[in-house]
This record gives structure tokens, C-alpha cells and sequence, in this order.
């Protein structure tokens, strides 16, 4: 669903399982057929084409308010805007809003975002004063994206396209990696970061990583975060 429609979808809970909605046309409900073997389509009222908007909701994570370009910013935040897009990332998800809680707590430095999808992160801690801050990405579409969104921003992050596990990958005071388990470990595996800020995994998931100490977790709705610093071992 996220690849037919990026720009946004609802999930409907029924008593039988999850409903999936998507405000589209003809073509639209083609490929939903192509896809998923079958779908019901319903006519519905001029407008659909902006409803998608409504699905949309900013957040608030301390200072930092991260919502859409279309929404009010409030004057008593620091805003994160970001555009919607195919990359990950628009703020709404709680392992976003983990990373950031935590991330607000450590001492200011260089930050290297792994896996930076749109970019909200690397963009939040530029504006919570980190510095030097790199994303990098193995997806180029994110990589495009995350840029369009620094630059929307005004602020100075570098994003480069990469490999989480390539050595390129530039060191920092702190690493964001807001991605998978397994991706965590390997990145944990190399040891080149003093602190790393981890989440994309489920509260049941082990607080131990080799070579790191674990410092504090926050967990919402099932999902946890994790900061950790390396014990040089």
C-alpha cells in the first residue's frame, strides 16, 4: 500500500481484520486489483484528491513540532516540516518520536543519521543544535527526498546515498539508527560511535548489544528505543 499510495492510505479495524482505504481513480483501483487479487470501489464526493491530507497529523516531541506543509505551525516550536513522500519518515511513527526523546537528552555533537529516509531526524537535531549532521541512505529515492526536505528546512545537514554497513559511512559522536534489528547488531558490530541512539524494533527485543553498554530505553506502543555507548571492549 505504501508503494500504490505513498501519499497516504486509512487502515479501518473491523471485527475480521484489517481494512485498507485508498482515495484513487480507475487506474488506481486497477492496480489494486493487479496486487492484491481484489478490491471494492465506492464513488464518493469532489474533493477526494486532498482527503489524503486529513490522514496526516503532526507531532510534538518536546520542542520540536514535526508536521506537513500544509499545517499551522505553532509559534512556541521548533518546526520539522516534512513532505510526505515513498521515503520513510514523516514524524507520525512512535520509533521516530523515541529516537527523538532520546536524542534530546544527550550532550550536543556530530550526529550521523543511518538509514535517514526522509530525513526528519538528521533535520530535527540539526535544529536541536547537533552538529556537523549526515544522513545517509542505501535508497536513492530517500536520498532525493531527504534533501528536498533539508532544503525546505534551512538547515545544514549533509545527505549522501550509502550503504548502513559501508565504511564510508562517516564517523560521529552519535549515530541514529532508526532502522532494523539486524541492521542495529551490524552497525553496533563495527563500534565506530561513542553513542548510538537505536530503535525500528519491538520493546521484547534484548537491551544488549557486543562492544556497547546500555544506558536507557523508552518504549511506545509495543515499540522500543534505545541509547547506548560504546565500552571500547
Amino acid at each position: 500500500m505504501l508503494e500504490l499510495f505513498p501519499e497516504g492510505f486509512e487502515e479501518i479495524e473491523r471485527p475480521d481484520g484489517v481494512e485498507l482505504v485508498a482515495y484513487t481513480d480507475s487506474g488506481g483501483e486497477e492496480r489494486l486489483w493487479s496486487v492484491f487479487g481484489q478490491a471494492t470501489g465506492t464513488d464518493i464526493a469532489t474533493g477526494w484528491e486532498d482527503r489524503w491530507r486529513e490522514f496526516h497529523r503532526p507531532v510534538r516531541v518536546g520542542d520540536l513540532w514535526i508536521g506537513q506543509p500544509w499545517q499551522e505551525r505553532p509559534a512556541d516550536a521548533i518546526a520539522v516540516v516534512i513532505e510526505p513522500a515513498r521515503a520513510f519518515g514523516t514524524g507520525a511513527h512512535p520509533t521516530t518520536r523515541l529516537c527523538l526523546e532520546l536524542l534530546a537528552t544527550l550532550p550536543r555533537g556530530s550526529v550521523v543519521d543511518i538509514g535517514c529516509g526522509s530525513g526528519v531526524l538528521s533535520i530535527a537535531a540539526a535544529k536541536l543544535g547537533f552538529g556537523p549532521v549526515t544522513g545517509v541512505d542505501a535508497d536513492a529515492n530517500a536520498v532525493a527526498k531527504a534533501r528536498e526536505n533539508v532544503t525546505a528546512n534551512g538547515v545544514d545537514v549533509s545527505v549522501t546515498e550509502a550503504d548502513a554497513l559501508d565504511q564510508t559511512i562517516p564517523d560521529a559522536d552519535i549515530a541514529l539508527a532508526n532502522v532494523t534489528r539486524e541492521v542495529v547488531e551490524a552497525v553496533a558490530g563495527s563500534g565506530r560511535w561513542p553513542v548510538l541512539v537505536a530503535s525500528g524494533y519491538l520493546v521484547h527485543e534484548s537491551t544488549e548489544l557486543p562492544g556497547y553498554r546500555h544506558v536507557m530505553r523508552r518504549a511506545e506502543a509495543g515499540w522500543a528505543a534505545d541509547v547506548f555507548e560504546r565500552t571500547g571492549e
